[in-house]
């Protein structure tokens, strides 16, 4: 028991949008809050959670909830991807290319959060289409769950890692 709660506070949570919204009934306005939440661990494992509730601190806890168990394990070659990227959902698509130690994280609010979150730090990114943070985060995690590393990709093809180097 005490592990998961070692592992638990490891994680890297990113509140990527809280939204209101208003319900016009009798009395008034009634609010609901959605939360949008990504969760990391920093060392390649990264989930999404939505959560919907009357009150913005319940919405963010379902989201880490679920978002915790949806996490999957994505492909890093050091502080980077191995091979360029793109994702798409919805109207939206992201363009992801790997780069140098250093260069940093080159991406839209919505896209950076999923990187740290994931623990890459050296990333160019493109969004096309929307521009919707919803729409933004799920194609950048399908673009990233679709990542193969190198030692993959030669197994696959029958060829040596040093023939993809090249």
């Amino acid at each position: 028991m005490a592990e998961k709660n070692k592992e638990k506070n490891e994680l890297i949570e990113k509140v990527v949008r809280v939204n209101r919204v208003a319900k016009v009934v009798k009395g008034g306005r009634r609010f609901s809050f959605s939360a949008l939440i990504v969760v990391g661990d920093g060392r390649g494992q990264v989930g999404l959670g939505l959560g919907k509730a009357n009150e913005v601190v319940e919405a963010i806890r379902k989201a880490v909830g679920q978002a915790s168990v949806n996490m999957k394990k994505i492909c890093v070659e050091g502080t980077s991807i191995p091979h360029v990227a793109i994702g798409r959902f919805g109207a939206g698509k992201v363009i992801m290319k790997p780069a140098d130690k250093g260069h940093g994280i080159i991406a839209a609010g919505a896209v950076r959060a999923v990187m740290e979150a994931a623990g890459i730090m050296d990333i160019s990114v493109k969004c096309l289409g929307s521009r919707n943070p919803n729409n933004l985060v799920r194609s950048t995690l399908d673009g990233l769950y679709n990542l193969r590393s190198n030692e993959w990709i030669a197994k696959a093809r029958n060829k040596d890692i040093d023939y993809l180097k090249q």
